[in-house]
């Protein structure tokens, strides 16, 4: 595999980058170099500090914007992570660097253990869990910032038959509750890893003990703005009888959990199983990614796109509450829908055959008293303004994310709310110069909480200040929604 050791070059980015408002000209040099100084050289880790590793749905995410300053950086992104993919089709949550020390990071890899695992990569520790499904997304997106180096290089023929791989998986591995949906088996998966949609699922589980871990966590950040001990050790658990059931989604491996753990545990996948919405909106949105890199290929997209379509009616009719208008988790293992106001549950905006009822009704629930968004808080928090466990500090409890905001302000911009989409726009971009580019922020003030440098809220800054970023993808998106079909193989 081709990797780059290229420095981006913040003062001669690329010919579309150069028609940025001259205003931004700052913002767009210090997030470019963010991403120069987390960059190791094959890929770019989140946070020197904190999160020293390759991380998944954080690569996709940079690799989106990474490609106006390098394409070929932005390609290099995503085949690294890609090599570290499974046998099974499973991209792992987390690739490690065997330069990093080991106490740098907990789970590190001796914990998951993953070189004793039949069909886990040979040349590269990983952890056994997954992320968010951005991937594919990502790879059409790099491809359409330069497709002249893309061909050349042959990118979309080598990623295409691993990203086909990763959504085989989730949608035949991963359909534990058999409605057609994926399902996430540890919170980590989800990407929104404290969010209290997790709290009745998770009360189910036995925390591993203290001495079992260690919080290298709060090494880097206020413990306040931390998930607590007994989350970790809910987490460490769950993540521990997963490993130990040699991280399988089946029968067979909820019976070799049973043996290790002596009884109990009898259930494929555990006793923590959540089809989650945003999670599955990102594989559809994938999916119909997916459909395009296929025609480009000079494949049939058809089936691909049918495919997307039956993930988004599945979304409607397993996860939506019309009443509330939104749409909740639902806790496979436990009494069916978690009712609780995550940003997850706006984020399926970003599909574009969303029924136009539901459209509306989920704009009214972004613009209400949950999530505050036009008037009440800068950014879009990650968790209910009204909810008993709101918190604007504690991760996912409540702080707003970038990478959620993205996808929020590219769903408005999709179907038509033109006006918010540009004021969130305005307000990340403001929020991300103010914070110094942070991991997360309050929603209200935009203080800044976490990490700083953060790589992906540098990444999409620079998609944000890109005529080629979310607003000419959104318009491009929707035009391929009227159309669709009308092609040669719905191409």
């Amino acid at each position: 595999m081709e990797h780059t050791t290229e420095r981006l070059r913040a003062a001669a980015p690329t010919a579309g980058a150069r028609r940025r408002e001259p205003e931004h000209e700052p913002l767009w040099d210090r997030a470019v170099r963010v991403l120069d100084a987390n960059w190791t050289g094959a890929s770019t880790v989140p946070s020197r500090t904190l999160y020293p590793h390759q991380w998944s749905w954080d690569s996709a995410f940079i690799a989106i914007g990474l490609r106006h300053v390098s394409p070929l950086r932005a390609q290099t992104e995503l085949e690294t992570l890609l090599s570290a993919q499974w046998a099974d089709g499973r991209i792992p949550h987390i690739v490690f660097n065997p330069a990093v020390p080991l106490d740098a990071y907990f789970p590190s890899p001796d914990f998951w253990r993953s070189s004793s695992v039949r069909g886990a990569p040979a040349a590269v520790e990983t952890s056994g869990i997954v992320q968010p499904p951005v991937h594919a997304l990502a790879a059409w997106l790099v491809h359409r910032a330069d497709p002249e180096l893309s061909r050349a290089r042959g990118f979309l023929t080598r990623v295409y038959p691993a990203l086909a791989a990763w959504h085989r998986y989730l949608l035949h591995r991963r359909d534990l509750g058999g409605g057609g949906l994926a399902s996430v088996v540890h919170p980590w998966e989800q990407g929104m890893d404290n969010s209290p949609c997790w709290d009745g699922p998770l009360s189910r589980i036995t925390p591993a003990e203290p001495r079992m871990f260690r919080r290298a966590d709060l090494e880097h950040g206020a413990a306040d703005d931390r998930p607590t001990d007994l989350d970790y050790g809910r987490y460490v658990r769950l993540a521990m009888d997963y490993r130990d059931a040699r991280y399988a989604d089946d029968d067979q491996g909820a019976a070799r959990r049973t043996s290790v753990e002596g009884g109990g545990g009898s259930r494929a996948g555990g006793e923590f199983a959540v089809e989650d919405p945003s999670f599955n909106a990102l594989l559809a949105a994938s999916e119909h990614a997916l459909a395009r890199i296929a025609c480009e290929l000079g494949a049939a997209g058809t089936a691909r796109h049918a495919r997307a379509e039956r993930l988004t009616a599945a979304l409607v009719e397993r996860l939506w509450d019309p009443a509330a208008g939104m749409f909740f988790c639902r806790d496979v293992r436990g009494a069916g829908p978690i009712e609780e106001y995550s940003v997850s549950g706006l984020l399926p905006l970003i599909l574009p055959t969303l029924p136009r009822d539901v459209v509306r009704a989920l704009v009214r629930t972004a613009r209400g008293p949950h999530f505050g968004i036009g008037d009440r808080v800068r950014l879009a928090p990650s968790y209910d303004l009204l909810g008993p466990a709101f918190d604007p500090h504690r991760y996912w409890r409540g702080p707003a994310w970038f990478n959620t905001n993205w996808l929020l302000e590219y769903g408005l911009r999709l179907h038509g709310e033109l006006g918010g989409a540009a004021r969130l726009r305005a307000a990340m971009l403001d929020t991300a110069g103010a914070s110094d580019f942070a991991e997360y922020v309050d929603p209200y003030t935009g203080a800044g909480c976490g990490a700083r440098g953060f790589g992906w809220t540098a990444a999409l800054t620079l998609d944000l200040l890109s005529p080629q970023g979310p607003r000419s993808h959104a318009r491009d998106t929707a035009g391929q929604a009227v159309t669709r079909g009308q092609g040669p193989g719905g191409c």
